[in-house]
């Protein structure tokens, strides 16, 4: 995973072309990149990132802003003195637990936002 300006990056490597391609994955617009080396693929990836907002405005659309990594749950009082309970009886603090099973709860799916 790779990291500019707040984006974030999942890179694969396809052998049989023998490149390397990504996509960002932090936000709903697809970005992707390219390259046949690492540095390649590096500058590949900051160049995508600063063109995205011009091809942003060329669409008369507003750039996708990072996914912060926050967001709000509304719970009943019951759910949320269950997953308090839940999360200790786990050991762990609960963010780390809710993460944890929304984390196993999207892999179920193939998500592509």
């Amino acid at each position: 995973m790779m990291e500019y300006k707040g984006y974030l990056s999942h890179v694969e490597f396809d052998s049989e072309a023998d490149i390397f391609h990504g996509e960002v994955i932090n936000i709903r617009d697809v970005i992707t990149f390219q390259g046949k080396s690492v540095e390649e693929l590096k500058q590949a990836f900051r160049d995508s990132v600063e063109d995205y907002p011009e091809f942003c405005a060329k669409r008369g659309e507003e750039p996708d802003q990072p996914f912060s990594g926050q967001f709000t749950v509304r719970l009943s009082p019951e759910q949320h003195r269950k997953i308090i309970f839940a999360a200790e009886k786990s050991g762990k603090r609960l963010d780390k637990w809710v993460a944890e099973i929304l984390e196993h709860a999207a892999g179920k799916f193939q998500v592509r936002a």
